[in-house]
């Protein structure tokens, strides 16, 4: 059991959670999210896992770590992040810079301690909705889900599915250039349709950069719910990918998806494969030539 398990059992949020996941499968709509990301709760749980997380020392600019909330008794803590959620206004971002391999340098995003709970309980209840809708072979920052299992995906599609034909992509500049607008209604398709909440993600996105003012485009890189929301964005290009093969419909309705892809092979069709791990993207291709039109 992973330690974010284990915390979410013991705030009584991990019932919660698979329930959120089990009615996004059946489609349900939510436009009441805002009553359990400000639940007593949950906000505790996003401290307990801030707390845990190696980044909980790293100063925004208010110049507050973790460690400054502990002073707080259990309800002034509660009340001072519901506080905030219920008229939320986002600090300045902290801007540093770290070294890439190619020489080049990341621009990173430091929110204040008080915004990253903040995002912390908004991720917490978006996230079991968000995995339920997510094209199952995405791996990056997602729960359960590391390097190790893309790595194995495109081992077996080498081994058993004799695939060797790579397309290796690199979206250039994604974090950077993701349209604000698009983002906020790719949200609304999957049922997240508490404007509240909706409200706050966008005043999120249009925090004010430290050194840099207020960007009308981008996630910044280095914020606890900036990664979902990457994925919400890239899920997109997943299924329209994932529709020109893996998940291509047919009239005919096959008992196994084997044997659907067995058809699929007899047609003018290109096989395709995708395996993406954040915006690095690697579709792949089978050696074998196709026969006859659809």
């Amino acid at each position: 059991m992973t330690n974010a398990v284990r915390y979410s059992e013991y705030y009584d949020m991990q019932s919660v959670f698979d329930n959120l996941y089990a009615k996004a499968q059946e489609g349900h709509q939510f436009h009441n999210l805002m009553e359990l990301i400000t639940n007593r709760n949950n906000i505790l749980l996003a401290y307990r896992n801030i707390k845990a997380n190696t980044g909980s020392g790293t100063r925004g600019t208010d110049g507050l770590t973790i460690r400054e909330y502990k002073v707080l008794n259990e309800k002034k803590f509660v009340n001072k992040i519901q506080n905030r959620l219920g008229n939320f206004k986002p600090d300045v971002i902290r801007r540093v810079f770290i070294d890439k391999i190619d020489g080049t340098k990341r621009p990173l995003g430091i929110p204040t301690m008080e915004d990253r709970l903040v995002q912390q309980a908004i991720k917490q209840v978006l996230e079991p909705i968000c995995e339920a809708k997510f094209f199952k072979h995405s791996y990056g920052f997602r729960p359960n889900r590391s390097t190790h299992h893309a790595i194995a995906r495109a081992t077996n599609l080498i081994n058993v599915g004799y695939c060797h034909y790579v397309v290796d992509i690199d979206i250039k500049g994604f974090f950077d250039n993701v349209n604000h607008n698009k983002l906020i209604r790719q949200i609304y398709s999957l049922g997240i349709k508490d404007k509240q909440l909706l409200a706050i993600i966008k005043k999120m996105l249009k925090a004010e950069v430290q050194f840099e003012g207020v960007s009308s485009k981008g996630v910044p890189q280095g914020g606890i719910l900036s990664p979902l929301l990457s994925n919400i964005v890239l899920n997109e290009l997943d299924q329209w990918i994932a529709d020109q093969w893996e998940d291509f419909k047919t009239h005919y309705t096959y008992p196994k998806d084997s044997n659907r892809w067995r058809a699929l092979k007899k047609t003018t069709l290109k096989e395709g494969w995708l395996v993406r791990y954040a915006d690095d993207c690697v579709p792949r291709r089978s050696t074998k030539t196709t026969r006859r039109v659809a």
